[in-house]
């Protein structure tokens, strides 16, 4: 394999650790915390996860271990969408396990949670684990977004624990996949397989946080990834002069991503999915609300801009969303066939509006035609709209368009629009991690065995702490079920991990709050650049602009 200068580097880094956790196994112990409940429906919670449910928050602190001597085999599994600073979590809990007993064993299993309903694995070794290190990417053992929900699944994973004599399955996921860890940890304990299982928070849309969890990995490299992208067609817009550039950015349930990316390079427009939803914006408010700024910036001779825009923005918009519910009823079952069979647009559009109310065809009917069929594309594993595949930022693009030719009519607006589309997704899902998250994700790994190590399940690895230096973060756990409600999922309440919204009220959307009305007429542009990888720490390890004002 032919390595990059910097790929060789990489490998050499040698991540930090929390300080409790530095200085040798045998000087680790545990301080136990308060008992915990769920965020909502503590009864229901309860009920259905009696042998992990309010168990106490932990903290480890130095002092001599009196964890229980015992050969380790741990399973681990990568689980949904990669995240910079997943092979770090594997290294991480790899050294530890080492670290605690030379014996101990490590098994990788392929493809998420399918490698362990399958038994496809490999064992890990030194030279395996080298080849990895602060590196970005789900290659090592590729994932998978198969969820682990029923009953005969848990039972085919535990047989499968059994045979290769498991004592401990690690989950790297989301809300998700940590929900799922949740399940699984509490059907291993209802039926005495001896199987533990330990979550680690996983995400680049930022919505695995809360009080204890203060970011999920992942999110900090792909946002100064983002970041750098954003700021190089800023650079380029206010080099040009001629163009609008309509910028989505990952991040359907959440605005984090297009959040910190807006307080990194300080665009003319930022939109905010929980705002519009908050204010009940429609999607003629929002063309406006772009236009105001693309207007006022044309009258100045400034005949361009940048407009991010979170990919689930739609989403937040209420006729938006009752539009979706709507046309999910329309094609639920096997009209969807007869619906296909329709011999083209024309005939497609008269059998959808017959079948929408008043109400909802007036919001299809003003968009643009290409987006109205993107709603009719294939449609997700439950049968509904894939919110994603929406082009958004055309859809914006082409309706602030529209807004300016009946501004220009009207004499109010003097300058020239033209439009540039990006959505920037993939690109930052595997880049190589930022000091931050190669440090917070080893940290994360190398604490999950700790967890392990201490006997508990149903946990968390949870390292807080985080806008201060490493040497002060701190580690520990807490029970998944503490994150937990019940929320209505196909036809059924569910219990799942409830995600975290762009708190309106927040220090990050109060200082985006408090200057984008400057940012939308000045070119405030700032051009963050690439992630510094070596060079002082005031430079290579900051945090995001998120935590920062978060933590003060």
């Amino acid at each position: 394999m032919n390595l990059s200068p910097l790929q060789k580097t990489r490998y050499e880094y040698s991540p930090k650790l929390p300080g409790m956790l530095r200085g040798g196994i045998a000087e680790i112990c545990v301080k136990d915390g308060a008992a915990t409940q769920s965020v909502a429906d503590q009864d229901k919670i309860k009920a259905l996860f009696p042998n992990t449910y309010g168990k106490n928050e932990i903290t480890f602190q130095k002092g001599t271990n009196t964890s229980e001597a015992k050969k380790q085999v741990v399973g681990v599994i990568l689980s949904g969408g990669q995240a910079p600073g997943g092979h770090n979590v594997i290294s991480g809990l790899y050294d530890a396990l080492k670290a605690t007993n030379s014996e101990n064993v490590l098994l990788g299993f392929k493809g998420g949670p399918d490698g362990l309903l399958k038994d496809d694995y490999v064992e890990f070794d030194d030279a395996f684990i080298d080849a990895y290190r602060n590196t970005g990417g789900f290659d090592i053992i590729g994932s998978g977004r198969t969820k682990l929900e029923t009953q005969e699944q848990f039972a085919i994973v535990a047989e499968n624990a059994k045979k290769n004599g498991l004592t401990a399955i690690v989950i790297i996921g989301g809300d998700d996949s940590n929900t799922n860890a949740a399940t699984l940890a509490e059907y291993m304990a209802a039926n005495n397989t001896g199987v533990q299982v330990i979550g680690c928070p996983k995400t680049i849309d930022g919505d695995l946080k809360n009080e204890d969890i203060e970011a999920s990995f992942g999110f900090d490299t792909a946002t100064k990834t983002y970041s750098e992208l954003i700021g190089n067609i800023e650079r380029d817009a206010n080099s040009a002069k001629k163009y609008w550039h309509f910028i989505k950015v990952m991040g359907r349930s959440a605005s984090h991503v297009a959040l910190e990316c807006a307080l990194e390079t300080q665009p003319n427009i930022c939109l905010i999915g929980e705002e519009v939803a908050a204010k009940k914006m429609s999607l003629s408010a929002i063309a406006d609300y772009i236009a105001d700024s693309v207007e006022k910036r044309g009258n100045n001779g400034e005949n361009f801009g940048v407009a991010i825009i979170p990919e689930g923005i739609v989403e937040f918009v209420p006729e938006f969303s009752k539009l979706i519910a709507e046309i999910n009823e329309l094609l639920a079952g096997e009209k969807t066939e007869a619906f296909n069979a329709l011999p083209d647009w024309v005939a497609k559009y008269d059998f959808i509006k017959s079948g929408l109310t008043a109400e909802s065809f007036a919001v299809f009917d003003i968009l643009p035609q290409f987006v109205q069929q993107q709603l009719f594309l294939e449609r997700d594993p439950h049968g509904n709209v894939q919110v994603s595949l929406i082009e958004s930022e055309k859809l914006f693009s082409e309706m602030v368009k529209e807004k300016l030719a009946a501004r220009k009519a009207a004499g109010t607006y003097k300058g020239k629009f033209g439009a540039q589309h990006h959505f920037f997704g993939y690109e930052g899902r595997c880049a190589f991690p930022s000091n931050f998250d190669a440090d917070y994700c080893y940290s994360l790994g190398y604490n999950a065995f700790m967890l392990i190590q201490y006997g508990y399940t149903g946990y968390l690895s949870k390292v807080s702490n985080l806008s201060k230096p490493a040497d002060e973060w701190v580690a520990g756990g807490m029970p998944i079920t503490k994150m937990m409600n019940m929320e209505r999922r196909n036809g059924e309440d569910k219990p799942v991990i409830r995600k975290a919204l762009v708190e309106l009220d927040g220090a990050p959307f109060k200082y985006f709050e408090a200057h984008r009305e400057e940012w939308a007429v000045k070119t405030s542009f700032t051009y963050p650049g690439a992630i510094q990888y070596f060079g002082p720490a005031e430079v290579c390890d900051l945090t995001t602009r998120t935590l920062a004002l978060e933590k003060g």
